[in-house]
């Protein structure tokens, strides 16, 4: 089975599958790309780019296997899990599978847009604004997907709802305290045992802390917890790949939830 990860740099869905990714000890071909400049969406060996625009995440990691596009960090990170033979960064108890589950669709749905809009916006957006109308263009006419290109072009034109970032920051706020209240048995990870729901939350909550700093005063569960997930090799490795503060390395991400 031939699998090349195309992914950007360790923030965000990228950062949850790399983890996940090391965790396993599956052989992947890694190829780095650069989710601002729109090469996800001029992949070579993806015949189809619909089943690459398929998904919600927006510009998340691709996988291609045998020349078939996957997408959508939560299921890479499975796919990858269960091809391990030395991981098992999912609950074999199913009551407990289905906690996890539900806890990375929240930070899926709930999260991961807010995340995303307030990462853009500290640091993606003036990127965007600076570029040649036709650059931009080039990129734009490229995004097979009707809703990820209007969410490019809403953050290059600036035209964001005030309320959607008060909304957003509102969300963040709201998933530090579900982290506090999770660990807050003694645990050490969010579902008992290290599970692919750490890698996720951490991939999207990290980049926050210099951006909603007041989410995280007097969260000192959530604060260790951080530290715990930062400190494993696999986040570690996928860190320190990125060559840079990774935190600022943000792409237009999850259509923010209309219904709130």
């Amino acid at each position: 089975m031939a699998m090349v990860l195309y992914h950007g740099a360790a923030n965000g869905p990228s950062l949850a599958v790399l983890a996940a990714l090391a965790e396993s000890g599956v052989a992947v071909e890694r190829r780095p790309i650069d989710l601002l400049a729109g090469e996800r969406h001029d992949l070579p060996g993806v015949d189809e780019p619909l089943a690459r625009d398929m998904g919600i995440e927006g510009e998340g990691p691709v996988l291609l296997v045998d020349g078939e596009a996957m997408t959508e960090s939560v299921f890479l990170a499975q796919f990858f899990d269960e091809l391990s033979d030395v991981s098992s960064l999912q609950p074999a108890d199913p009551f407990a599978h289905w906690e996890m589950m539900m806890w990375c669709r929240q930070i899926t749905e709930r999260l991961s847009p807010a995340a995303a809009l307030l990462g853009n916006l500290a640091f993606s957006r003036g990127r965007l604004a600076a570029m040649a109308d036709a650059d931009f263009g080039a990129i734009a006419d490229r995004i097979v997907s009707a809703d990820l290109r209007a969410r490019w072009e809403v953050l290059r034109d600036g035209a964001v709802d005030p309320a959607q970032v008060e909304d957003s920051r509102a969300k963040v706020s709201q998933a530090v305290e579900r982290c506090e209240g999770k660990l807050a048995d003694g645990r050490e990870w969010l579902m008992g045992a290290l599970t692919i729901a750490d890698f996720e939350t951490f991939a999207w909550l990290a980049g926050m802390e210099q951006i909603v700093p007041e989410a995280f005063a007097d969260k000192p569960l959530t604060a260790a917890w951080l530290s715990r997930v930062r400190a494993r090799p696999s986040v570690t490795a996928a860190l320190a790949d990125a060559g840079g503060d990774s935190t600022r390395f943000w792409a237009p991400g999850p259509e923010i939830n209309r219904w709130g």
